[in-house]
């Protein structure tokens, strides 16, 4: 996992008031989300929880897509405005039957975060042999985009947040081996999905400027979350994150509701109108992501091509 934490929790003024330190009810006190709808793809955990329940008291109607229902529904009882709907990101069929459900109410969708992923597992082969973490993080979430398009395009003025993590250039696209069927590396193929979710925001947005939706990429920074379940606290002690007794290291980590902030910034935002395609953090525009739309164009054409979908133009 990697972030540009700088462990400074304070405010920066130039930027709406909003910095690290900030939390998502701060960057929506004032918000009215009364009648808007937002899926939010792992809203039952971690920043995604958080994101659902900001959402949800600033009054929209959040629905969170689950591979566990019942788990999704424990974990959002009491909170007004979310339901839960089965989907597994792993799977085309099941992202396509989730779509077809969602439009069927023919609900315009104004915000859509894309915020399910796993993080640095074992090698884990789904669908037609994809290496997971490509698949669930950037595959299953351009599926569902492309699906649920027409409720996009139906809002007038649409965002999808991608969530990535902290940029590091060393990341890479494997352009001749994209599932890792020659020597699987979970840090590399994390990295590959992470970049993903970067350059999948920035295609996105030049396309779909001219319908009115625009995408945004997003590092929430260093957060204790689910996500790091695959990782033993041997590997979590030695990369200095924790101590031997579990406590983490004195200001690497956020609580989730400062995770959620730079989520619902980018897509609730007015500083943000009519522009897309950035990578955020700490509620602000960064220069830090990769501005290659060579790259992003070339992701695009390599997921159409594995999951049969390309129908934004």
């Amino acid at each position: 996992m990697t972030s540009d934490m700088t462990g400074d929790t304070g405010q920066d003024t130039r930027h709406g008031g909003f910095g690290p330190g900030s939390t998502d009810a701060e960057v929506l006190a004032g918000i009215d989300l009364t009648g808007r709808t937002a899926v939010v793809t792992g809203g039952y955990s971690g920043l995604g929880l958080a994101a659902t329940r900001a959402l949800a008291g600033a009054g929209a109607r959040v629905v969170v897509p689950a591979r566990r229902p019942e788990t999704a529904r424990q974990a959002l009882a009491g909170v007004d405005r979310a339901e839960v709907e089965r989907l597994d990101l792993a799977d085309l069929d099941s992202v396509r039957a989730f779509a077809e459900r969602f439009l069927r109410r023919r609900a315009p969708l104004g915000i859509l975060i894309a915020g399910a992923g796993i993080m640095a597992c074992p090698e884990t082969r789904v669908g037609p042999g994809w290496e997971a973490q490509f698949a669930v993080n950037h595959l299953g979430h351009y599926a569902l985009t492309h699906l649920l398009w027409p409720a996009l395009t139906a809002a007038g003025a649409a965002r999808v947040v991608s969530v990535s993590s902290g940029y590091d250039a060393d990341w890479r696209i494997r352009w001749d081996d994209p599932q890792f069927t020659r020597g699987y590396d979970k840090w590399a193929a994390y990295g590959q999905s992470k970049l993903a979710n970067i350059l999948f925001a920035r295609h996105l947005d030049q396309l779909g400027g001219p319908y009115g939706v625009h995408a945004f990429s997003v590092n929430p920074g260093w957060i204790r979350t689910p996500l790091q379940r695959h990782l033993t606290t041997g590997e979590m002690v030695a990369a200095g994150w924790i101590d031997a007794a579990g406590n983490a290291a004195p200001g690497l980590f956020r609580a989730p509701d400062q995770g959620a902030a730079t989520l619902v910034w980018a897509a609730t935002s007015r500083e943000l109108d009519g522009r897309g395609g950035d990578y955020c953090a700490d509620c602000r525009v960064t220069g830090d992501g990769p501005a290659d739309d060579g790259a992003a164009a070339r992701l695009w054409a390599l997921s159409a091509g594995l999951t049969g979908l390309d129908r934004i133009h």
